[in-house]
C-alpha cells in the first residue's frame, strides 16, 4: 500500500504512527504479566466506570453494548429502547458492524441515536471489505444506516486469515479507503477485530508496522477460557499495552457457550475481562435483564487479587484446554465472512 508522507503526518494525531514491539513470549509468566498490567486511567460517574481508550484521550464505558445482540429482539422498538436505556445509564461505547443482521443492527442503532443520543456515545462499526472499492462502499453504507456524518472508530472486521493483513495493506486494498475516509472526516480512529488465532492478530500488527502504521484499537476475545487455549491474553495483550493501543475485549462469555461449561458465572466472566487492561468489554445485551446483569458486574467490580485470578483459572483450566467452549476459535460457526466471501470484495 502506498501512503504519502504528507498523509501520514496528517493522520498521526489520530492514528499514532510508530513501530510496534516484538510479541511477548508464551507461558505462565505472560499470564501474570497480563493480569498485573495497570488498567487504563479510569473514573466513575453515576453507575458507570469509564476508562481511557489507549493513547487517545477518549473516555469510554468499561462495558460496551454489543451490536449483534441489539439486533436480536424481534420488536425494533424494544431494541431501540434497550439502546437508549443503556445510554441513559452510562454506557457510551456502541459496537456494530456493516454485516450484522444484513445491516439491520446499524439501521436500528441509527434510529436509536436520534434525538440527541448520537452526541452521547462513542460510535464504532466494522467493515468486511478487503479491497479499496468494497471498503469505501461499506463505509458509506454504514454512515447512511447509522444516520451519522462520522464514525468515531472504524475497524477492519474478522481478521481471521493469515492473508487478511496482506490484502488490506496491499495497493488498492481496504486501508487506502479507510485512510481516505479518515482524511475526509468520515471516521476518526482506526482498529481491527478478530477471534480466530492470536498469530493472525500478531501478523496484522506486523504488517501494519511494515507500512509505518499503528492502530488505535484492537478487539479480541478475552475470557477465562482464552487464558488456556490459543491465548490472545498471553500473546497479544502485552504488545497492545506496550504500544498504547486501546484494548477492546469481546466474547467474555462466548455467546453463552462458556457458561455451558458450568465452571463460571456471568458476573465472574465480566469481572475477569474487566480486570485485564481493557478499555471496554463489549458484551451482548439483548434484554433488560442482561443489561441489569452488566450493571451489577460494574457495581460489584473490585480489582482481583492474584489469588482470585489463579483460583478462577484453575477452575476453568480442564474445560478450556481443547477450546470446546470457544467455538469462535475452533469452528466456522462465528465466521460470517467465510460464509459470505463476497463481502470481502
Amino acid at each position: 500500500m502506498e501512503i504519502s508522507r504528507r498523509d501520514l503526518l496528517k493522520i498521526a494525531s489520530a492514528s499514532g504512527l510508530g513501530t510496534v514491539g516484538l510479541a511477548a513470549s508464551t507461558g505462565l509468566s505472560k499470564q501474570a504479566l497480563a493480569q498485573n498490567q495497570p488498567t487504563p486511567t479510569q473514573t466513575k460517574t453515576g453507575e458507570m466506570i469509564y476508562r481511557q481508550l489507549g493513547r487517545t484521550r477518549e473516555r469510554v464505558s468499561v462495558i460496551g453494548l454489543g451490536g449483534h445482540h441489539i439486533g436480536r429482539p424481534k420488536d425494533e422498538e424494544e431494541g431501540i429502547r434497550l439502546i437508549r436505556t443503556a445510554i441513559d445509564r452510562g454506557i457510551n461505547f456502541m459496537d456494530n458492524s456493516w454485516d450484522y443482521h444484513n445491516g439491520g443492527s446499524e439501521i436500528r442503532m441509527g434510529k436509536a441515536l436520534r434525538d440527541g443520543y448520537r452526541q452521547k456515545v462513542f460510535l464504532m462499526t466494522k467493515i468486511d471489505g478487503r479491497t479499496k472499492e468494497a471498503a469505501a462502499k461499506q463505509i458509506d453504507d454504514s454512515l447512511k444506516r447509522l444516520q451519522s456524518d462520522r464514525i468515531d472508530l472504524l475497524q477492519h472486521h474478522e481478521i481471521i486469515r493469515m492473508e487478511d493483513p496482506d490484502r488490506i495493506f496491499a495497493p488498492g486494498g481496504a486501508m487506502e479507503a479507510v485512510l481516505a475516509a479518515q482524511k475526509a472526516g468520515k471516521i476518526r480512529y482506526i482498529g481491527f477485530t478478530g477471534h480466530k488465532d492470536p498469530l493472525v492478530h500478531l501478523r496484522m500488527l506486523d504488517v501494519a508496522a511494515q507500512n509505518n502504521f499503528r492502530f488505535d484499537t484492537v478487539q479480541m476475545p478475552l475470557n477465562v477460557m482464552d487464558a488456556h487455549f490459543r491465548s490472545f491474553e498471553r500473546q497479544v495483550l502485552p504488545r497492545l499495552v506496550k504500544d498504547g493501543i486501546g484494548v477492546l475485549g469481546m466474547k467474555s462469555m462466548g455467546d453463552q457457550n462458556i457458561l455451558k461449561s458450568n465452571t463460571v458465572k456471568p458476573i465472574e466472566c465480566l469481572h475477569y475481562a474487566m480486570n485485564l487492561p481493557t478499555s471496554t468489554v463489549i458484551t451482548g445485551i439483548e434484554s433488560m435483564k442482561i443489561l441489569d446483569q452488566a450493571f451489577e458486574a460494574i457495581q460489584t467490580f473490585q480489582p482481583m487479587s492474584q489469588a482470585q485470578v489463579k483460583e478462577l483459572l484453575n477452575r476453568t483450566r480442564q474445560a478450556a484446554v481443547k477450546g470446546q467452549y470457544e467455538l469462535f476459535k475452533t469452528t466456522s460457526q462465528f465466521d460470517s465472512t467465510a460464509l459470505n466471501p463476497e463481502w470481502l470484495g
